[in-house]
């Protein structure tokens, strides 16, 4: 344990977000880690999830984005690295279910090609990924797939197939004991005061939203004070 505290001292008191790296203070060698993997969504709502959370745990998010569920299952075990992990709060659904072409692009229409990851194999990859984390003895925070609009603007998504998702997803945290943090419920009824117009991404005060409650369920698996 003090050996992965010293690794994560040394190289994730850094936050790795989209890329870009911004630091962390605290005593990253005592305080719990936290690994947030997930796609934009969660990269938005990480820079304030780390300053709600600030003397309370190291946060870090994955490289980048998490993407869909086999691209996130192909990248596991380099994302979870030699740290011991206290918390990992994870998600994949919205690169699942959007649609793409035969070389993996974006298209805007059915007809143009097929839904990148079908739920059947979202299905097995998601079940692949919480056996894998549940190797670590990290506790597991699993966050529903956020709603947005019909058909919003960039590659095509269908507002129905987020439920279908997170459905499927839901079924198998309940099979392995892994808590839900059910952001699509928290979100659905205050899109048009959280989410960008026509489109999947939130604004600044929606993904300050977002943190907060994705810092309560962080909190409650710490068994930390919410204040």
């Amino acid at each position: 344990m003090l050996k992965a505290r010293k690794h994560l001292a040394a190289a994730l008191c850094i936050m790795i977000v989209a890329g870009a790296c911004t630091e962390q203070s605290g005593d990253a060698e005592t305080m719990p880690a936290v690994l947030i993997i997930g796609d934009s969504i969660s990269i938005g709502y990480t820079k304030p999830l780390t300053a709600l959370l600030q003397g309370k745990a190291t946060v870090v998010h994955n490289p980048r984005n998490a993407q869909h569920s086999a691209f996130g299952l192909a990248n596991l075990d380099a994302w979870l690295g030699e740290t011991s992990w206290d918390v990992i709060h994870f998600n994949h659904g919205l690169h699942d279910l959007k649609y793409v072409d035969a070389d993996g692009q974006n298209v805007r229409a059915r007809e143009e090609g097929r839904i990148q990851i079908p739920l059947g194999e979202y299905e097995k990859n998601m079940e692949a990924i919480v056996l894998r984390l549940r190797k670590t003895g990290a506790a597991l925070i699993f966050a529903t797939t956020t709603p947005f609009p019909d058909k919003p603007d960039g590659p095509l998504r269908e507002a129905f197939q987020a439920v279908k998702y997170n459905e499927v997803a839901v079924k198998i945290m309940k099979k392995h004991g892994v808590a839900v943090n059910d952001l699509y419920t928290f979100a659905l009824p205050r899109l048009q005061e959280l989410q960008q117009p026509k489109n999947v991404h939130f604004t600044k005060d929606g993904s300050k939203a977002l943190a907060e409650e994705v810092a309560r369920c962080i909190l409650e698996a710490l068994d930390l004070p919410l204040d």
